[in-house]
């Protein structure tokens, strides 16, 4: 089993750039689909940071060899891979019908769905302390879409099929990382996203259309760029950041998502209102946001909490 480094504040940093640049990227990328399709703009960021570790790789010897996966693994690549452009599409199609901070905290049922899978596929204990996560959790999103319940509950709108949209993306998501932690076991975390970008962007290649680059703004073309830098930087930072901090303190910093993107829209729209549109939520939606990350942290710390309690009690029976 991994075992951390224990230079928790190095990985405390590196998770807190991780929700930063997660926190950011809906805002850059609802830019960009004002002028590309969702598959070209997944397209591009795939094919830079694929590209950029592919040379990163190559220079310093290290590619991953094919013959180490062994029978089974050209199956967890594919489903690697469909999960990952199932996700990175559906999102961006789910993106362009909401705002970035809903589209955002929607992405937290996401953990949830790994966690729920993790049970039947690796037989992972689910416990007391999750189940009471998990219902936060739904108060919190019952809270959140107070305005909009009636409509998501009556009528397939723009907004309710935006919100199935990503937690269609969500689910898919699922897949990806089932497969990405089972080829972690041949590969390193680097080595994986290497061959799964690549092999996303190859296969969304018939579909992507690149000269749509052209007709983007020089604003929107740097935006692009930031968000090709952004797929490559963050998830480099999140599998780092899990060298030195344990998983559930990663997984519960990372809860913080949603309230980077919500400030970030606050701080953009007063900003450059020409561009950014503010979120439209009243202070009940704000209060649901904020129980959906005190439930989505809750989740990710329970086992290893309640584990420090049980420990504790037995040093003081003992």
């Amino acid at each position: 089993m991994h075992i951390s480094s224990g230079r928790w504040v190095y990985g405390f940093l590196l998770t807190l750039l991780t929700a930063f640049l997660w926190g950011i990227l809906p805002i850059k990328l609802k830019q960009v689909l004002q002028v590309m399709d969702p598959i070209t703009v997944t397209w591009f960021r795939l094919t830079v940071a694929g590209g950029c570790l592919f040379v990163y790789l190559a220079l310093t010897r290290r590619l991953p060899s094919r013959k180490v996966l062994g029978p089974k693994g050209g199956w967890l690549v594919g489903m690697a891979v469909c999960g990952l452009v199932g996700n990175y599409v559906l999102y961006l199609v789910g993106l362009k019908m909401l705002s970035p901070g809903t589209a955002q905290l929607v992405v937290q049922m996401g953990p949830i769905f790994l966690m729920i899978a993790s049970v039947f596929v690796f037989k992972e204990r689910f416990s007391l302390g999750q189940g009471v996560g998990l219902v936060v959790l739904i108060i919190g999103f019952g809270l959140f879409f107070n305005q909009r319940l009636e409509e998501m509950l009556t009528s397939l709108g723009a907004y309710t099929a935006g919100v199935l949209t990503i937690l269609l993306a969500t689910t898919i998501w699922v897949f990806y990382a089932l497969g990405q932690k089972q080829l972690l076991t041949v590969w390193n975390s680097l080595q994986v996203m290497m061959v799964i970008y690549l092999c996303c962007a190859a296969l969304l290649t018939p579909w992507a259309h690149p000269l749509e680059a052209l007709d983007l703004s020089p604003l929107q073309g740097w935006l692009l760029l930031a968000c090709c830098m952004n797929t490559l930087v963050a998830y480099g930072a999140f599998a780092e950041a899990l060298a030195h901090w344990e998983a559930s303190r990663v997984s519960a910093t990372l809860a913080l998502t949603p309230l980077v993107t919500f400030v970030a829209v606050a701080l953009a729209a007063w900003l450059w209102p020409e561009y950014v549109q503010a979120e439209e939520i009243n202070a009940l939606g704000y209060t649901g946001a904020l129980v959906v990350v005190l439930g989505s942290a809750t989740v990710a710390l329970a086992p290893s909490l309640l584990a420090g309690l049980k420990a504790r009690r037995l040093r003081m029976a003992s």
